[in-house]
């Protein structure tokens, strides 16, 4: 879950830091936001849902928080929930699905 602000500007994401999250075991992510190397990033074993594709980079600030609540498109996703995803859209639940 990364909050981007709705930005359009540019990407926070790509295929360097997707491979990141392959590696450490992520399912997937759901960016508030844009990405880029989208080809590349198909082909990984992850799942990608996001506003946009855009080829600019974003600036690196070494900034970022983890584990706490996070709203976007009228829902706030807080640290523990599950979110599950496919092409057409998301949804979370307050624990894993059966």
């Amino acid at each position: 879950m990364v909050d981007g602000g709705g930005s359009l500007r540019c990407a926070m994401l790509g295929d360097i830091l997707a491979q990141k999250a392959v590696d450490n075991g992520w399912a997937g992510i759901l960016m508030f936001g844009c990405i880029r190397d989208a080809e590349e990033i198909g082909k990984m074993e992850l799942g990608v849902l996001a506003l946009a594709t855009i080829p600019r980079k974003s600036v690196k600030k070494g900034r970022g928080d983890s584990g706490e609540p996070v709203t976007f498109a009228g829902v706030t996703f807080r640290p523990g929930e599950w979110l599950y995803a496919d092409p057409d859209g998301a949804v979370v639940l307050p624990q894993k699905a059966r």
